[in-house]
């Protein structure tokens, strides 16, 4: 590996090894001292010292020039691109500083074609959930209904042995269309397009608490427009987040809140459930991150206030550049 404004690495390990032996054999050849056929102790212990002294300047010399890469190695361990914004501090203008710097810019280069490539995976998935939920409410919505008014018809002119029957089918009809709209709902989140991010949450936290969670939720009002594309991702998270209690936590209450703490938005939602007990992130949670990138907001997930799991999205206020 080579750079322009320096040598290239193994040059550099030569020259230091070399000056390091340049140093060792002046020190010798000028030092007033002289080694006897059987070497005495005073002289072995001259010997040591300078063996020791030209270990310590070579690895003290190779330290130096080498340290960038043994933080690159960690830094090459533990990057995540989940977490974007780490990097190496570049200096230097050798053979190991061009590795830091060009290390530095394909991380920022995955960083940013990451964050294009979910940018459009979540526009599609988006698109494709409003697709379901239109041809589930239009179409099976609308058969469904028309199932029900047939049945209710045919209930008046069917013999009274078979007309229990016949309200138990109707009433199995009635359900599966109130399950089909609350599907529909969940895929398109119309309450926010059309009464905006305090009316969707609110929607959110009733039809949760409809199902047997505690749902206590808070909102501070006059909170500023943060847009399409925020709103959707904070209703997104509290949609996943709730879901997860839901469905994982074991929680009898959860709470919701919606506020303003200086420059942003927060977003909280913690349960008093089993918490994560050191399992992995799962693909909820991944998907979440993903969202929290796309508007360049926070997301941290950890130990809440009521003993479970504590979910926080910090959204900026100031303009994603």
């Amino acid at each position: 590996m080579r750079s322009g404004a320096g040598l290239p690495l193994y040059w550099r390990v030569c020259l230091i090894n070399g000056l390091v032996f340049v140093v060792g054999t002046l020190a010798l050849a000028l030092a007033p001292i002289t080694v006897s056929a059987t070497v005495l102790v005073s002289e072995a212990v001259v010997l040591l010292l300078g063996l020791v002294g030209i270990v310590v300047l070579n690895a003290a010399l190779l330290r130096t020039s080498l340290a960038p890469l043994d933080r690159l190695s960690r830094l090459m361990e533990t990057v995540d691109l989940q977490r974007p914004g780490r990097r190496l501090p570049e200096s230097g203008s050798g053979a190991v500083g061009q590795l830091v710097r060009g290390f530095n810019a394909m991380i920022e280069r995955l960083e940013t074609e990451r964050g294009t490539s979910n940018a459009k995976a979540l526009a599609a998935q988006e698109a494709e959930r409003h697709r379901i939920a239109r041809e589930l409410h239009d179409e099976i919505g609308q058969g469904l209904t028309a199932v029900l008014l047939g049945l209710r018809q045919l209930s008046t002119r069917v013999p009274a042995d078979v007309r229990h029957d016949l309200l138990e089918v109707q009433e199995t009809a009635r359900t599966t269309l109130d399950e089909v709209r609350g599907v529909a709902r969940r895929l398109r989140p119309g309450v926010l397009e059309d009464l905006g991010l305090h009316s969707a949450l609110a929607a959110l936290a009733t039809e949760f608490s409809a199902h047997g969670l505690k749902v206590q939720r808070t909102s501070t009002p006059g909170l500023p427009d943060l847009g399409t594309e925020r709103e959707l991702v904070v209703y997104r998270v509290a949609q996943e987040a709730l879901t997860n209690v839901a469905r994982h936590a074991q929680a009898r209450t959860v709470r919701l809140a919606l506020q303003r703490q200086g420059s942003a938005v927060v977003l909280a939602v913690d349960d008093d459930g089993q918490g994560l007990g050191g399992a992995a992130e799962g693909t909820g949670i991944n998907g979440m991150r993903e969202r929290a990138l796309l508007i360049g907001a926070q997301l941290v997930v950890g130990v809440g206030e009521l003993g479970g799991t504590s979910v926080r999205l910090t959204v900026p206020l100031e303009p994603v550049r």
